[in-house]
């Protein structure tokens, strides 16, 4: 076996196999196509698999999608991709699970409506099979039902149906392509086994209201549907059975599921932490987002964890549960990914492998948990609707070339045995545990678990005071760090040399990092006790000579005396930990709106719009390089968390003209500028750019959440 992939498909951490997943949608919205696996940029990467090997994982849910396979696809990759691809699969131990249909709904000619999807499919499948004989395991469609709802119910994705009725001819449709494709696959290779998908979120209503307990009964059940189907279970006692009839789909059609060949070897389970809801007819307690009804009934439908449900109650171990308790076959967790802050998706990982093993523990067939989205995801904040460009990191981190392995890949491999250590801020409960998480109105019975005594906590360095300070610790509270204030030389010393501290973070000015424990005897304790050290620095390092936007590789050129010693200290604290952690910003724009004491000078962008100013006043307000404070913190700590050294550039940055993205942010308020009122690059300013990567969200997008937070963007 070459490369070092994982032995043998045997279990690792807990009795149960690690598995990953690339994220494959192929979704048409309307004429528009997304497919992940060139958003995310693994088609041109044949390298990722060496790096998915090496995390020690067993399998890999991978595709061969019918629509890349149609030369009519945007981005066609044809049979030589996917055979290099398998092949190295193949060579470095990981056993390919491949994928047919993710999200999509065929390619140009077809669509989840038409009678004849299924026939097609199969079609695919044979070849597939055909090709790739010694391949045994298939998920021919990624969850029917969800798709469905997506497709056929919400009208998000193509072919964009509204009704109940088309959403069940949607299900049945990818249902029947399943076991047709299956059967298929197996004339060529009888050994080949099912692995089925399907979100399974629960819904909860509020006690005491008939109507509500309705509507969660009804969910609970159609949740089931897509399995159901497959194991020949809907009949006429099926509380689907006569809705299926009125969609149009007879006893005759449901006959196809009757020989029980449809049935899955592995039952797969799509968690997601806001797949659980809760229904609660008390409008007026939630935002207006939250609302909407059945036609008969007006309901909030809100995220179950923040409801003040009994912990058992929810969660991926109870949702397996479920799933086993159905069933009594082989189950297992087929995604487990959560769009937050590097340690949350840690923790929500940690989560779902514990309640995996746990579930195991007590007598159910658990075979694996599988950390999806290894090279993470594209816009699935928006279910892919909007071009936003939102990415959200995996176990890698595609935004840097070569993709840069995240502490999720760290934590994988603590899982399969590759690694002993995991990350300190596990000892942290997720959001989705903290008391911090319920609705106001909500009165929980218990109180949430104490932290442990002897957590270790991220050191902070500086002013508590300032308003980077400040922003730093709220960031800190809502990501769930355990963190401290030094108070003081003998403080700092002895929590680093007691270890106590997993990380230090220095926000001192330049004359303050001199005084008490200097920078560069505070990166040495660090590197001496093997902890990450995190310092701020900022643009004033160069002078704005250079005439293009400054990268991480120039040499520095301080034009003031607060540049040298910034300069200075970069160099001492990177002399005396190598490994450390040096993050540069421009102007810092706060949520205060004016100015940030200390090194990082607050840019007052904006202030002039809230106040009411007349276009030509904005004209001084920004050189079209800043770092918006909440997007500055959030990407420093993800880098600091994930072990990343070196320099890096934190701005928010796009290609956009900088006249282009004030007129546009302005008009959202209002504001019309001329070409004399958009604000210009300066002559002598200094603008930051990274060569490494652009971990920040783009200046527009910063713009826009400021605005909205002081109230000027409705």
């Amino acid at each position: 076996m070459a490369g070092g992939g994982a032995q043998d498909g045997r279990p690792t951490d807990g009795g149960i196999e690690i598995w990953g997943g690339v994220e494959a949608t192929i979704a048409r919205i309307g004429d528009d196509w997304r497919d992940q696996v060139f958003e995310t940029g693994h088609q041109d990467r044949p390298d990722d698999l060496d790096r998915i090997a090496d995390l020690g994982i067993t399998a890999v849910r991978y595709p061969v999608l019918w629509e890349s396979l149609d030369p009519r696809h945007p981005h066609h990759r044809g049979w030589d991709w996917h055979d290099a691809r398998i092949d190295r699969l193949q060579a470095l131990g990981v056993r390919p699970i491949l994928g047919l249909v993710h999200h999509g709904s065929g390619p140009a000619g077809t669509d989840l409506l038409d009678p004849a999807f299924g026939d097609k499919l199969a079609r695919h499948a044979d070849a597939v099979a055909r090709r790739y004989p010694d391949i045994t395991d298939y998920t021919p469609v990624n969850e029917p039902l969800t798709t469905a709802r997506f497709s056929a119910l919400y009208g998000h994705w193509y072919p964009h149906g509204r009704d109940h009725g088309l959403f069940l001819k949607a299900v049945f449709n990818q249902c029947r392509a399943v076991i047709l494709s299956m059967r298929a696959i197996r004339a060529v290779n009888p050994a080949a086994r099912l692995v089925q998908t399907e979100d399974l979120g629960k819904v909860f209503a509020r006690p005491g209201v008939p109507d509500l307990a309705f509507q969660a009964e009804f969910e609970n059940e159609r949740r089931f549907l897509s399995f159901d189907l497959l194991c020949g279970r809907v009949g006429p006692g099926h509380p689907l059975f006569r809705d299926l009839g009125a969609a149009g789909v007879t006893e005759r059609d449901l006959a196809v599921f009757r020989d029980g060949d449809g049935r899955p070897d592995v039952f797969g389970m799509n968690h997601y932490l806001t797949s659980e809801r809760f229904l609660d007819d008390r409008l007026d307690l939630y935002p207006a987002h939250f609302h909407g009804g059945n036609g008969r009934t007006a309901y909030a439908d809100v995220e179950a964890v923040r409801a003040g449900l009994p912990d058992d109650d929810v969660g991926p171990k109870a949702r397996l549960r479920d799933l086993w308790e159905r069933y009594r076959g082989p189950v297992a967790i087929t995604e487990a990914h959560h769009g937050c802050s590097r340690e949350e998706q840690i923790r929500w990982l940690r989560d779902c492998h514990a309640g995996a093993v746990a579930l195991k523990a007590e007598g159910a067939d658990v075979r694996a948990i599988t950390v999806w989205a290894l090279f993470g995801v594209v816009d699935w904040s928006s279910l892919l609707t909007r071009r936003n460009g939102h990415y959200e990191p995996g176990a890698f981190d595609v935004r840097h070339d070569p993709p840069r392995p995240t502490a999720i890949a760290r934590h994988v491999r603590r899982l399969t045995g590759r690694e002993r250590e995991d990350h300190a801020t596990l000892t942290g409960e997720g959001w989705w545990r903290r008391a911090s998480r319920f609705y106001a109105h909500v009165r929980p019975d218990g109180t949430p678990a104490p932290r442990a005594a002897e957590t270790r906590r991220l050191l902070l360095v500086g002013s508590g005071r300032s308003a980077v300070g400040r922003g730093i610790a709220e960031i800190c509270e809502i990501r769930g760090l355990d963190h401290a204030w030094s108070v003081g030389r003998d403080d700092l010393a002895g929590e680093i040399e007691a270890g106590r501290a997993w990380a230090v973070v220095d926000i001192r000015p330049p004359l303050a990092a001199r005084q008490g424990v200097s920078g560069e005897r505070l990166a040495d304790l660090c590197r001496t006790r093997r902890i990450p050290y995190l310092l701020f620095s900022s643009e004033k390092v160069f002078d704005g000579s250079l005439g293009r936007p400054y990268v991480e590789s120039d040499p520095v050129a301080p034009g003031c005396e607060t540049g040298h010693q910034l300069a200075d200290l970069e160099r001492r604290a990177l002399s005396a930990h190598p490994e450390g952690l040096v993050v540069r910003t421009g102007p810092v724009l706060t949520d205060a709106g004016t100015t940030a004491p200390g090194h990082l000078d607050g840019a007052p962008v904006l202030d002039a719009a809230l106040h009411g100013a007349s276009a030509p006043a904005l004209i001084p307000l920004t050189t079209g390089c800043f770092s918006y404070l909440p997007d500055l913190v959030h990407a420093a700590l993800d880098l600091l968390v994930d072990g990343a050294d070196g320099l890096w550039h934190l701005v928010n940055d796009d290609e956009d003209d900088w006249d282009d993205v004030v007129r546009r942010t302005m008009g959202r308020v209002g504001v019309t500028l001329d070409d004399d009122g958009a604000s210009r690059l300066a002559d002598g300013r200094v603008v930051l750019r990274s060569e490494r990567a652009r971990v920040m969200p783009a200046r527009e997008s910063a713009l826009g959440r400021y605005l909205a937070k002081h109230r000027l963007v409705l």
